[in-house]
Formats: C-alpha cells, structure tokens, sequence
C-alpha cells in the first residue's frame, strides 16, 4: 500500500470509519456462511496451504509461495499453486504458466514463479476450484498452494499462513477499508495457522511488545522472514556478480513497497541508488518506459539499470546490456509463541501430520471396503 494512500486514510478516516463498520460486517457474514457450509467450497485431495494477508499487497506472499514450491522439489513432492493471476489475460482459463508465457498472458508472478519452479505446475484462474478440479484431473500433485487465499473461501485449506507487516500490527492493525488497508476485521485472524511478519531480525524484536499484546490470545505461532540480496543476474546474458564493483545504478521498481526495495538496494551495496524509478504495482513496462531507463541511467553516468526479479520477467524481453535483476533468497529470522522452532521446522511437522492422517484414513477406509466386500461375498454365497 502506498504512502500516499495512507496518508489519504489517516486524513479522512473519521468520515471513512463508518464504512469500514459496514464493510467489515459484510465480511464477517461472508465467513460465517462458508463456516456453516452455506456457501459451496471445494475440498483438493491433497494437502493445501493458503498463503495470504488481511491487508493490501506488499507483505511478501510470492516469495513464501516460492519457498514452498522449492520445499516441494526437494522433498520430491509434486506441487501445484493456483492464483488469480492479478491482471493476466490469457485466452482461456484454466492457463497453465509456461517459463517462456508471456508476461501480459501469465501475469507477473506467476511468470516468475513459473521460471523459478519449472517443475512445479503454475495454473491461472480467477475460479481457483474450476482450475484445481482441472489440475488434479491432469496431474497427481501432492501439495497445492492456494496464492493469496486468505479470503478464498470457496477453496478448502488444511493450513491458513497469515502473513503481516509491520505497519498491519502498528498503526494499521484492525483498520478496515475504505478507512485502512484491511480486507477483514481481526476477528478473521482466528482462522489462521500461524502468522509470518515480513521483517528483519531487529524490526520484529522491536515489535514483540505489539506482536504479544494483539497476537498472543489467538494462541498460534508467530515467524518472521525477510529477503536478502545473493547478488545481481544481468537479465540479457544470465551473467551473475556480486555487485557493481561501487559504481552508480538506477533502480526501478514496480511493487507494493517500493521503500522497501530501495532500503535492500541501499543496504546490499553500502550506497542508494543515482536514482529510484518508482511504478505502480503490477505496471505494464512499455519499450518507452524502457528508453526512458536507459536515457536516464546515460544521463546519470549508470552503466548499471537495477531492478526486481517481478520486475524483471516484464522488462526482460526488451532489455539491453545494462540492465540487471536482484538474486534474492529467503531468510526465516526469530519467532514468537514457538520456542527455537523456525518456519521451516514447523512447516515439516505441519505436512508430516497431515500425511499421517491421510495414511490412517486411506487405511480406515481400505478397512471399510474389504470388510463391505466380504459381506457381501457371504451374503450371496
């Protein structure tokens, strides 16, 4: 969410209170009716984790998605993800995302999941039950993950991962829209699993005090991540460096949280950028954008045109030499309500359990039908 807009709430949010009121009522119900099973909901028989927020972009779903899609691999589990795919217009849905789609037919994020897990199966679709039913139809995955679900109810979950900011447990906890960047009142937060906050290892300390306050009686465990620079990758050759050897860049950014970029930039390097071109989320790079980057990294003195991996999988295609991309990896920092247990350890026992139940139900079940079979083999003997 961006600044501006925060600041637009805060100015008027005495007279856009009221309709968070009635907003946040609607919500309420809405979830009431799927919980009673009033509302039709699709169950994927496979286990399938919701990653998603309670407020607007920016708190860091891609990349968890991606770290779960990368577990799958290594464990050698076949996986699926489906999403919405915000502002991809494919020819039909269900889309399964190529790594050599195009960006305006895939969308942004999947594209670049795609690119990153070319084993994994990456499936558009703004009815994700319509494109989960189509996928088990074609695949067997054995973990499907629900890309920003939070608020998807029509899809079953066994594990609701709730992830946070810092300004959703500051200042912005439990402001609805249009009055803040809520989608739902905190009375939603009782359907999580677990919460993950997106911040460094000294940001989430200093926020203990909150994360207690308004996290502890919900009883569920609370994680933090944050992305860290590896290196930079040129986006024409695949060259990868360390970085620029001190020399001047332009950063480019078309995210949720553009402060936040630019903050790794500088602290990556030691140095900020000659200058910071900021689009909106989700932007639509054209070849003039592109000239305009390139004239201005010439203009500054820049050999160098920095920008993020989502960013990159737009401006790829029409890149020149000096354009580059951040390497970024996940790193799962302290944790709350789960003494020394990290992210990752939890998730395992999270998936381990659930592979136990499902081997006690298929064995029940196996139980039922031999026991069913020999009655009836008595009965007409």
């Amino acid at each position: 969410m961006s600044q501006a807009a925060i600041e637009l709430q805060r100015t008027f949010s005495p007279v856009l209170r009221p309709f968070s009121w009635v907003y946040s009522g609607v919500m309420r119900m809405r979830g009431a009716l799927y919980g009673r099973g009033l509302l039709r909901t699709w169950e994927p028989p496979a286990l399938t984790v919701s990653v998603g927020n309670v407020g607007w972009g920016g708190s860091g779903k891609t990349p968890l998605c991606g770290w779960l899609l990368g577990w799958a691999r290594r464990q050698g589990v076949p996986s699926l993800l489906l999403t919405r795919g915000y502002r991809a217009k494919p020819v039909s849905y269900p889309y399964l995302v190529k790594p050599g789609a195009l960006a305006e037919e895939a969308g942004d994020e999947p594209l670049m999941l795609a690119q990153d897990h070319p084993d994994a199966r990456i499936v558009v679709d703004p009815v994700r039950s319509r494109a989960g039913r189509w996928a088990f139809s074609q695949f067997r995955p054995g973990l499907v993950v629900l890309d920003d679900g939070f608020q998807h109810m029509a899809v079953k979950r066994h594990v609701d991962i709730v992830l946070l900011t810092p300004h959703d447990v500051t200042e912005g906890w439990n402001t609805v829209i249009p009055a803040g960047s809520w989608r739902e009142p905190v009375s939603s937060l009782r359907r999580a699993d677990a919460f993950v906050l997106k911040a460094s290892p000294n940001t989430f300390r200093s926020l203990m005090p909150l994360i207690e306050e308004r996290l502890t009686r919900l009883k569920k465990p609370v994680f933090s991540y944050m992305l860290q620079p590896t290196g930079v990758r040129n986006l024409t050759d695949g060259t990868r460096q360390k970085d620029f050897g001190a020399g001047g860049y332009v950063l480019v950014s078309g995210v949720g949280a553009p402060a936040q970029v630019r903050g790794t930039a500088k602290a990556y390097f030691g140095y900020g950028p000659a200058k910071h071109m900021v689009y909106d989320d989700h932007h639509a790079f054209t070849k003039n954008d592109v000239l305009d980057m390139q004239v201005t990294a010439r203009r500054l003195g820049c050999e160098a045109v920095l920008c993020t991996p989502k960013d990159a999988v737009k401006l790829g295609p029409m890149c020149s030499e000096e354009f580059w991309k951040f390497d970024l990896q996940l790193a799962f920092g302290p944790s709350a309500f789960v003494r020394d247990t990290p992210f990752d350890t939890w998730w395992n026992r999270r998936y381990k359990a659930f592979e136990l139940r499902r081997e006690d139900n298929l064995a029940w079940e196996r139980e039922q039908s031999d026991s069913e079979n020999g009655s009836d083999g008595d009965l007409n003997g």
